[in-house]
């Protein structure tokens, strides 16, 4: 039979990880993360890791399987999901995929273009460039040096920007002509099941899910990192807006708020990028029947 990556993706908060975990379970086979967050060991409350208990009833892969002192990106995740799916596929005509990150489900589908290696020295001249003199001239060099990239990338996302800049300053060419590779073939069939639900019940959802967060200890979790906080991988919600409270920028409370909005913002570009892909088939939460009975079909016209 032919093999098949059933990705299970969706805005956070979702409910990704249950309906995952029964896909697993109905086609008796294993989960691969795709949550870029998740991967770090040092990292559980905040990313929302699964509990031990969830963990159990089906094998999962790339959850606190790296160091967050690790320089790691979307590019070796899909080198070493791609030779884990070999051999999960050895065993399996179908693997699940669970998570939200979309660079990395992107890696895993198309396959992402070949970068340089990073420049230590240039991308640490940038960021104390970003730390004195703010992101407006970081944005200035990169519209001059990649006009095209300029257009597309988030430009209130300093990381972006900053690694744009740094394969430009490394390269001497525009970061964006490293991104026209075409798409890679992969020797799997792939199905995408996405999750979502009307927007107040999404939110209410990442409210409700934050302040269960917070009980459980994010706080303290945020802490124990702290002094780890120039890292790339502690560049993210409910992380960074307690960072900044502990620098005594913004009170306890707000940082709590800033985490819930923050959520919020980044469950909508997660929608937005999903939400692009016409293959993608969409149901509620909690619809794992319909979700089985449409993969199944899926799979035998395959």
């Amino acid at each position: 039979m032919p093999k098949t990556l059933i990705i299970v993706t969706g805005p956070t908060g979702i409910g990704k990880t249950a309906t995952g975990i029964q896909l697993a379970c109905y086609y008796q086979t294993e989960i691969v993360s795709a949550d870029s967050r998740q991967i770090f060991r040092e990292l559980t409350i905040g990313t929302a890791v699964p509990p031990p208990t969830e963990l159990t009833m089906a094998k999962h892969h790339f959850i606190h399987s790296h160091s967050i002192t690790e320089n790691y990106n979307a590019s070796k995740y899909e080198t070493e999901a791609l030779n884990l799916l070999e051999q999960l596929f050895t065993k399996y005509n179908e693997v699940i995929m669970v998570g939200g990150s979309m660079l990395y489900i992107d890696a895993v589908c198309k396959g992402i273009d070949t970068m340089p290696d990073a420049d230590p020295e240039i991308r640490e001249m940038l960021k104390k460039r970003f730390q004195t003199g703010g992101i407006e001239s970081l944005r200035l060099q990169l519209k001059k040096l990649d006009p095209e990239y300029y257009q597309t990338v988030d430009l209130k996302n300093p990381a972006r920007i900053i690694h744009a800049l740094e394969i430009c300053l490394m390269t001497g060419k525009p970061y964006s002509s490293f991104r026209t590779n075409p798409q890679k073939k992969r020797p799997f069939n792939i199905l995408k099941v996405g999750l979502n639900c009307p927007r107040e019940m999404l939110h209410e959802k990442i409210n409700h899910r934050v302040d269960k967060m917070v009980e459980a200890g994010l706080e303290k979790e945020a802490r124990s990192v702290y002094h780890l906080r120039h890292l790339n991988a502690l560049n993210t919600v409910g992380y960074r807006e307690w960072f900044a409270c502990f620098d005594g920028e913004i009170p306890r409370e707000k940082a709590i708020e800033l985490i819930k909005r923050n959520s919020r913002r980044y469950a909508r570009k997660q929608i937005t990028w999903f939400g692009k892909d016409p293959e993608t088939m969409w149901f509620e939460p909690g619809r794992e029947n319909e979700i089985i009975a449409a993969l199944n079909n899926q799979i035998q016209q395959k």
